[in-house]
């Protein structure tokens, strides 16, 4: 048994719930938090890979990252019940000076936040400074968020949506119709159709492919937002084979761990080749394309270093506003 001494307690853990984080985030906010992050130096060790445990019919996800900015790191667990339709996300930050545990997040929404910032991000490095012609394949949360975010740090021309159910896809568009020309359209292709930028948060009931290559027009920037598994599927092999660059929050996985990635392998794509990791695009240090004409892709199934610099940036203004609740009891750090 090793000797451990206990240390003076540090200061309480703060809970923030599913409405304090509402309250204190905005997209512009999040968004340059992350491009602050993304041009810092992250190695692989201070983002490693998820790890999952799987039950029958229900499963556990845990992702892990340090903060480049000092100041904190922090886990998200994730559980889901895909046959309950049952899903808990929960974030703990701890110092990296002290290993205080500073606070525990409801994830849900920030999982949101950080899935549709980093997208923003990713498109405003890849496509045209212009005001842009956006196509949505979806019409759920993800999808919402994405051309939410995009709408508050880009200058949006026209938008079309498509979704399977026309009443789904009406109301998405209706949501946006004061702030943006927004059109509700009767097909995937006719969404595409013209659009400088893609913005793909959707799957079929049989996991086929919902947006396909042979419609994107050339120079088009896509985001595929929706595929994370190897038993999902979003865009075809030919989405994967025409973009002259693919961009990924974690390359690795989304060859290796994607069912978009190990189709396209599998069709013989050579994804090595052009997959780069976004940190790259925001540092500047890669030219995603050679000419107007390619087209781009920003793959992305999160990373643990979005949630932790979502989180960090949420705690801090919660300590400025005084929001959150301060819990009774925390947990201690020893001195071994």
């Amino acid at each position: 048994m090793s000797d451990t001494t206990t240390l003076a307690p540090p200061a309480p853990t703060l809970f923030l719930g599913d409405a304090d984080v509402a309250a204190l985030a905005d997209w512009p906010s999040t968004v340059n938090a992350l491009a602050r992050a993304y041009g810092l130096p992250v190695s692989a060790a201070m983002v490693p890979p998820r790890s999952m445990a799987r039950g029958e019919g229900f499963w556990l996800r845990s992702l892990t990252a340090i903060s480049p900015s000092g100041a904190t790191m922090g886990c998200k667990l994730i559980a889901a019940s895909p046959r309950a339709r049952r899903a808990s996300y929960l974030i703990s930050l701890f110092d990296q000076r002290t290993m205080a545990l500073t606070a525990l997040i409801d994830g849900n929404r920030v999982t949101g936040l950080r899935t549709a910032a980093t997208a923003a991000l990713a498109v405003d490095r890849l496509a045209p400074q212009q005001p842009l012609t956006v196509g949505v394949v979806g019409s759920g949360f993800e999808a919402r968020g994405a051309l939410e975010c995009l709408a508050a740090v880009r200058t949006l021309k026209s938008v079309r949506v498509f979704s399977p159910t026309p009443t789904s896809r009406e109301r998405f568009a209706q949501g946006f119709r004061r702030a943006l020309d927004i059109t509700a359209v009767d097909s995937p292709e006719a969404a595409v159709r013209a659009a400088d930028v893609v913005l793909c948060a959707a799957r079929s009931r049989d996991e086929s492919p919902v947006l396909r290559g042979a419609w994107l027009p050339a120079g088009t920037t896509v985001v595929s937002l929706g595929s994370t598994l190897p038993e999902q599927r979003e865009v075809d092999e030919e989405t994967m084979a025409r973009a002259a660059c693919i961009v990924a929050d974690m390359p690795e996985e989304v060859m290796h761990d994607t069912g978009d990635g190990i189709a396209a392998t599998n069709a013989g794509v050579d994804l090595s080749g052009k997959l780069v990791p976004l940190s790259d695009l925001v540092a500047g240090r890669i030219a995603p394309r050679r000419s107007a004409a390619d087209i781009v892709l920003y793959k992305s199934v999160g990373s643990a270093l979005q949630d932790i610099v979502v989180a960090e940036i949420l705690f801090a203004r919660a300590r400025q506003l005084g929001r959150g609740v301060d819990m009774p009891a925390s947990i201690v750090p020893i001195a071994k």
